[in-house]
């Protein structure tokens, strides 16, 4: 079964649960990791016993903080390493399935956003903060953000790099379910699941599938991979990350 002791990958009935499981570093993700996470969502969309996915974070800190600068900035600035080789698809984007996240403390947008609902404690943060490095977030979120929240509050989002808290991301209808403790996100994303679990599973698939379909999002994301490539080589690119690892402010070039 797909999972690793960084990312892990349980079956509880009809539920996929999935965990970042670095609590240590945030929890962020490393290449191996999204490996792992793209492998278990196959088994998940495969699986025909299970119909909901929740996804999870380890500890309270964070649910997941986004990619390990250390670990991923330098082999994608590179080239070495392609999260997803179809631009014409992003992480989730042709899982019919729905998918639940759980958050305690900071979320990267990124992987929330290609999700179903959210069910969030109330130390939860929400951001894409790849602009302060001179980077942009690759992952389908110009195309997503936008269209699930009003335009001047995405662009804060993106343009700024900087969070918003878990109480506005309620307000702008990001979160579904707002919870007090860090350790009542997952019992109530759970709950929720088992919600969607009583209904009839062609019909949710199905539901699911129009909505998604409907959208025809997949040039768009044609056109996010087409101007990442032209960010991802920049010098600004390379700045951003050198200057977060010598814990310096970026010299940005525009370039």
């Amino acid at each position: 079964m797909p999972g690793t002791p960084e990312f892990l990958y349980e079956k509880k009935d009809r539920i996929a649960v999935m965990t970042f499981n670095r609590p240590e570093r945030r929890n962020c993700f490393t290449p191996e990791m999204i490996d792992a996470l793209y492998a278990s969502f196959d088994d998940f969309k495969q699986d025909p016993n299970l119909y909901v996915a929740v996804l999870a974070g380890s500890g309270e800190k964070a649910w997941c903080a986004g990619g390990d600068l250390d670990a991923m900035i330098p082999v994608i600035t590179k080239g070495e390493y392609k999260i997803n080789v179809d631009p014409t698809k992003r992480v989730y984007s042709d899982i019919y399935k729905p998918i639940i996240t759980a958050v305690n403390g900071f979320a990267t947008l990124e992987l929330v956003l290609g999700a179903d609902m959210c069910v969030a404690s109330r130390n939860a943060g929400f951001g894409l903060g790849e602009v302060r490095w001179g980077m942009i977030p690759a992952g389908g979120s110009h195309v997503r953000l936008p269209r699930a929240i009003p335009w001047n509050v995405a662009m804060e989002i993106l343009l700024t790099g900087r969070p918003i808290d878990a109480q506005r991301a309620y307000e702008v209808g990001l979160v579904n379910r707002l919870v007090d403790e860090p350790g009542d996100a997952l019992p109530e994303a759970m709950k929720l699941a088992a919600l969607v679990c009583e209904n009839g599973p062609l019909a949710v698939r199905t539901c699911k599938e129009i909505c998604v379909r409907a959208w025809e999002h997949e040039r768009a994301f044609v056109l996010e991979n087409a101007l990442f490539q032209r960010v991802r080589t920049s010098e600004d690119a390379r700045e951003g990350p050198r200057s977060y690892m010598e814990k310096r402010k970026p010299r940005f070039v525009g370039r």
